[in-house]
């Protein structure tokens, strides 16, 4: 049985000059049939499911409706047409600094961030000494948030993501930050939680680290579904192939 399912999911934003020309403008042009919105499609026609313990890896150009997809399935948006289905706890690191407060301490935005993930405090208390020592930042736990380096956030996002153990954990280029050994560490972390019965999807523009971590991979080209199965070298070797040709 399919633990996530993206039916058929379709993605479309409207863009305008509405912010350029102000309010009074916007209603006038409308008036006068002179206001004109541009369609833009992020995502089109994006279909795959995922089983318990699944890893998918999505890759694509800049550009490519990867972001947009991911926050569709972590419930942070919703389709325009198509549907998303899942079935269990997600746990979503789109962007590593969101939901941390500057001002309060990095052991206190540890229970501040778990609880925005969904989990309560008992969990939290368990695993609060394994997430500090995983994020390395033992001897910064009392200093403000906004005094840790940008490595060091993104260490401790991670942390706080893998250790309160979610059903689908969503990753969004978050493996490519922080020096060799933590990235080392990471990339164990992902095998512990997928050998654990976790779904994972990482987003990563790392051809290799696609292959050697990913069961399942996503291709997309703006905003269309290229290609979705378990063959991860063989569409991995044609993604290469496009990025040095550009042309499908």
């Amino acid at each position: 049985m399919s633990i996530l399912k993206v039916n058929d999911v379709s993605v479309r934003y409207r863009m305008g000059d509405f912010k350029d020309i102000g309010l009074k403008e916007y209603v006038v042009r409308r008036l006068r049939g002179k206001y004109h919105a541009r369609e833009f499609w992020a995502d089109r026609h994006v279909s795959f499911s995922l089983e318990k313990g699944d890893m998918l890896g999505i890759i694509g150009t800049n550009g490519a409706g990867k972001s947009t997809l991911l926050k569709i399935i972590a419930g942070i948006m919703e389709p325009t047409e198509g549907s998303v289905t899942s079935d269990g706890t997600v746990a979503a690191l789109l962007e590593l600094t969101s939901g941390f407060d500057d001002d309060l301490t990095v052991r206190e935005n540890v229970f501040l961030r778990g609880s925005m993930l969904g989990y309560n405090r008992k969990l939290l208390n368990e695993v609060y000494g394994e997430i500090i020592a995983f994020s390395e930042l033992e001897d910064f736990q009392n200093s403000p948030f906004r005094q840790l380096s940008s490595g060091m956030k993104s260490r401790l996002a991670f942390s706080i993501a893998s250790f309160v153990r979610p059903d689908i954990l969503i990753l969004d280029e978050v493996l490519a930050v922080g020096d060799g050994g933590f990235r080392t560490k990471s990339e164990a972390k992902m095998h512990e939680i997928i050998h654990g019965g976790a779904t994972t999807i990482l987003v990563s523009h790392d051809l290799d680290q696609v292959r050697q971590m990913c069961n399942k991979i996503l291709w997309l080209n703006k905003g269309e579904q290229v290609a979705f199965g378990d063959d991860v070298p063989g569409i991995c070797d044609r993604y290469r192939v496009f990025l040095d040709g550009e042309t499908l």
